[in-house]
């Protein structure tokens, strides 16, 4: 399998932290978004809306998105069970991923900050302002959640589940944009103990290939 990526991408740290949880190794293939690598015939080929990641199968067939690859790995390769057996468990860690995934994250990914920029003319502390409060709003709504009772060493009991690798991807990205998570110790603390798992670690944008050396 061959995955399409970006240093600093939250969506593709998210399916990187999947596929090693699962033991499943990749080719990469790096697509850098500040250079416009994604705007390319050659990409839009691969993924018509000119995002990471994108993940081709050994057989040729493209999937895109970053939920739908997680579960799509999910289904295909069950072991190690990212989501509980419990239907409504299976609810709650999903509610969890779509916080950050669907609620927050696309608030916040280059082709949007971009238009803020050249199209709408914002400077760098008003979109700063922009990003802060997404996360901000997404961080609150995963911090209540966590307070259920079903929240053990992990976001949902004491082994790591979908809902971890999504808050991990927000978190590491939260930091990245120096956002305070002082507000946020369940949050914070469940994603440093998944950031001390080998799965986890050897995943963070920091250690990529195509990551700047400084």
């Amino acid at each position: 399998m061959k995955l399409y990526s970006y240093w600093r991408s939250q969506a593709t740290l998210r399916v990187r932290i999947a596929l090693n949880l699962k033991g499943i190794a990749v080719e990469d293939s790096f697509i850098h978004l500040e250079k416009g690598d994604q705007y390319t015939d050659a990409y839009k080929a691969v993924n018509p809306l000119s995002v990471v990641p994108s993940l081709v199968l050994d057989d040729g067939t493209t999937l895109t998105q970053s939920m739908a690859i997680l579960e799509y790995l999910e289904e295909v390769h069950p072991a190690p069970a990212l989501l509980p057996k419990h239907p409504l468990d299976r609810a709650r860690v999903r509610a969890i991923c779509q916080i950050a995934v669907s609620d927050s994250h696309p608030l916040m990914v280059p082709r949007v900050r971009h238009y803020l920029e050249r199209e709408l003319h914002l400077d760098e502390p008003t979109r700063t302002k922009w990003i802060h409060h997404w996360i901000a709003a997404a961080m609150r709504a995963i911090e209540t959640s966590l307070a259920d009772k079903r929240t053990g060493k992990f976001c949902h009991g004491d082994a790591p589940t979908l809902a971890d690798v999504c808050l991990v991807a927000q978190v590491v990205g939260a930091r990245g944009q120096q956002f305070d998570l002082t507000p946020y110790p369940a949050c914070g603390r469940i994603a440093d103990d998944c950031l001390k798992l080998p799965p986890f670690a050897s995943a963070h944008p920091r250690l990529r290939p195509d990551a700047p050396k400084s």
